[in-house]
């Protein structure tokens, strides 16, 4: 069959990333060629690759590397839990077949002799079909990351679309479990930068004493235990997108430091004077009010207007309920290819449910409630109302108007901290109950950042000793 015809045949519109370290990359992608493949000889380009598109399915050959199947394939799932991974190994075992399998892999080949490209395009057609996503056009592969065709996801896309094209930072402000970081890629991936990896820095993931480090990077000697120079994310990210997440808990001296990166396109490494210059376009995410913060003198006023060039916000879930029936369809899809499962059916009383559940912790947490349905289900191959054991029904806001009215307020007064405490402690205690102490259930179903529930217990704890 020659490549014209395969073409023909598959109709790939993702791109397919190919990681081959043999030089018979011709040879063995000539069926398909016309159909976006992008060729890599090492495990670590197609990595990059694969970072720098959407919608993409990966084929691993793996005569010649030096990685073992399941580690190329966790890296591969870390990037991207939802790209299908096609892997050949002709020195593969059974047990080997059945663990990738197991691990989330979508085909697993053992032919001895040559990469079959006849069997390797059917299973890229049928990773192709199997992840259809209505109303994406082939020229905006980016879309794939806005689940849902609300006019409040619609509104969302189509800034997407006027910011993408532009050199402007932006500013993304949302709810914990919106999906931030996922805009953020979006933008990205629409952008002309999209042949580069974007990279990610969370602020509030690593100590004051490393940001700036981990930010700039750092000269060897520069501190205690810098025994080698190393680069920092922004040089990283030269003529790419840097994601900064929870940009409001970033320290003022290292706002300062970001301010003149930002404003003078130029930057230092710790321990230098030398001063390098770089192109990055600056992507920022934050759940808290900066103006607000800035006012009170906790954020960097410049700083702030600098990152405000461009505003997105993403609506919280309970604006867009309409949504969650796409939602629960593709959590169920992701959820059941990662643990190599029959995906189950959600009837309507189901969708209804969710339906009327006010979804304080966003789109996470709708995520983590079909994770645990699909536990809770066992063996059956449907979803029930049952299997989604929300808190409560009552809405989030009507909920603390009732328990306003309860608290009494005694004619002598109260210890205000005293009784804040033991209203979060009971509201953390309970929390803990119904995740049976799992502290990221528990943080998500309390709208809270898990290191932020962490420390309030290890801060209650404290108190109460």
């Amino acid at each position: 069959m020659n490549g014209e015809k395969m073409a023909e045949v598959i109709k790939i519109s993702q791109p397919v990333i190919w990681i081959a370290s043999d030089d018979g990359r011709n040879e063995c992608t000539n069926g398909i060629v016309g159909c976006a493949v992008c060729f890599a000889q090492t495990v670590d380009h197609g990595l990059r690759l694969l970072a720098g598109n959407i919608g993409k399915i990966v084929v691993v050959a793996m005569p010649g590397l030096t990685q073992s199947a399941t580690s190329i394939l966790n890296a591969i799932q870390l990037i991207d839990p939802n790209a299908p991974v096609i892997i050949w190994n002709p020195h593969g075992s059974v047990n080997e077949a059945v663990e990738l399998l197991r691990l989330g892999a979508f085909h697993y080949m053992s032919d001895p002799l040559q990469i079959p490209l006849q069997e390797v395009s059917s299973w890229i057609h049928s990773a192709q079909s199997k992840f259809p996503v209505p109303g994406i056009q082939a020229d905006e592969p980016w879309r794939r990351f806005l689940i849902g065709e609300s006019p409040a996801m619609q509104r969302l896309a189509e800034m997407i679309r006027l910011v993408s094209s532009r050199r402007s930072t932006v500013l993304i402000t949302g709810e914990t479990g919106t999906g931030k970081e996922v805009v953020a890629k979006a933008v990205h991936l629409a952008s002309p930068r999209a042949a580069h990896p974007i990279v990610t820095v969370n602020c509030t993931a690593l100590p004051e004493t490393l940001l700036e480090s981990e930010l700039f990077g750092h000269t060897k000697g520069a501190f205690t235990g810098a025994f080698q120079a190393r680069a920092g994310r922004f040089e990283q990210a030269r003529n790419s997108t840097i994601f900064l997440d929870e940009i409001g808990d970033m320290p003022m001296e290292t706002q300062a430091k970001l301010l003149r990166v930002i404003q003078e396109k130029e930057y230092q490494r710790l321990g230098s004077s030398e001063v390098s210059k770089i192109d990055v376009r600056v992507i920022a995410a934050t759940n808290v009010d900066l103006a607000k913060r800035a006012a009170e003198g906790r954020f960097r006023e410049d700083l702030f207007y600098r990152l405000n060039v461009v505003p997105i916000e993403i609506p919280p879930l309970r604006d867009r309920l309409s949504d969650i029936p796409q939602l629960v369809k593709f959590f169920i899809h992701k959820l059941s290819l990662q643990e190599g499962i029959a995906e189950k059916d959600v009837p309507a009383e189901t969708i209804e449910g969710l339906l009327q559940y006010h979804w304080p912790g966003n789109v996470r947490q709708l995520e983590n409630a079909v994770d645990r349905a699909i536990t809770l289900s066992g063996n059956r191959a449907v979803l029930l109302p049952s299997d989604f054991p929300l808190a409560s029904n009552v809405p989030h806001d009507l909920a603390l108007d009732v328990l306003a009215q309860e608290i009494l307020l005694p004619e002598s007064g109260l210890d205000f901290e005293i009784t804040v405490n033991r209203l979060e402690r009971a509201l953390i205690e309970q929390a803990m109950r119904r995740t049976h102490g799992n502290i990221k259930q528990a943080a998500d179903m309390l709208g809270l950042k898990r290191t932020t529930l962490a420390a309030k217990r290890k801060s209650l704890e404290a108190v109460a000793s």
